[in-house]
């Protein structure tokens, strides 16, 4: 199982990577600034916060040691997001190693005012992928909103 998940992040990972090189072509100024339609969020604040999701759900929430989350300094240019990713690379990687031959045991994460969760490395892998997809979708939402025209970021490009 754990041979697929790997494969599946390098899936991710070349998805990622069409997305950081689109974002090459768009100026520093307009991947820090809001869009009105988005909350005022940035296409760097949202790749922040995709970030931090993998922090959040694949290590701080398993680790009795907490990693402070990425901030607003880690998003301010192109090569400061992919010093994030690379470092987010470096969780999951470790977080599959971890899990390898458990991918489907619960974990029970604690929650400092609700009741604990149980999930399985799987379900919590499946998550933060996911959630990736959604808001890279955005990303290049946001993109076009700003007046550039998007490559083609999915799995499959043709």
């Amino acid at each position: 199982m754990n041979t697929t998940l790997l494969h599946q992040y390098q899936l991710v990972l070349s998805s990622r990577g069409a997305l950081l090189d689109y974002c090459e072509t768009i100026s520093t100024e307009h991947l820090a600034r809001p869009v009105p339609s988005f909350n005022n969020d940035s296409m760097g604040s949202q790749m922040r916060h995709v970030a931090n999701t993998y922090l959040g759900w694949l290590l701080n929430f398993l680790q009795p040691e907490q990693r402070p989350y990425f901030n607003q300094g880690n998003h301010k240019d192109l090569q400061a997001i992919r010093a994030m990713f690379e470092q987010v690379n470096l969780v999951v990687n470790d977080f599959l190693q971890q899990h390898k031959d458990n991918i489907t045991s619960p974990l029970t994460l604690p929650r400092e005012s609700d009741t604990p969760l149980t999930l399985t490395p799987l379900e919590l892998f499946t998550h933060v992928t996911t959630h990736e997809f959604h808001h890279k979708g955005q990303i290049v939402n946001m993109s076009r909103q700003l007046g550039y025209i998007p490559v083609d970021t999915d799995v499959i490009r043709t």
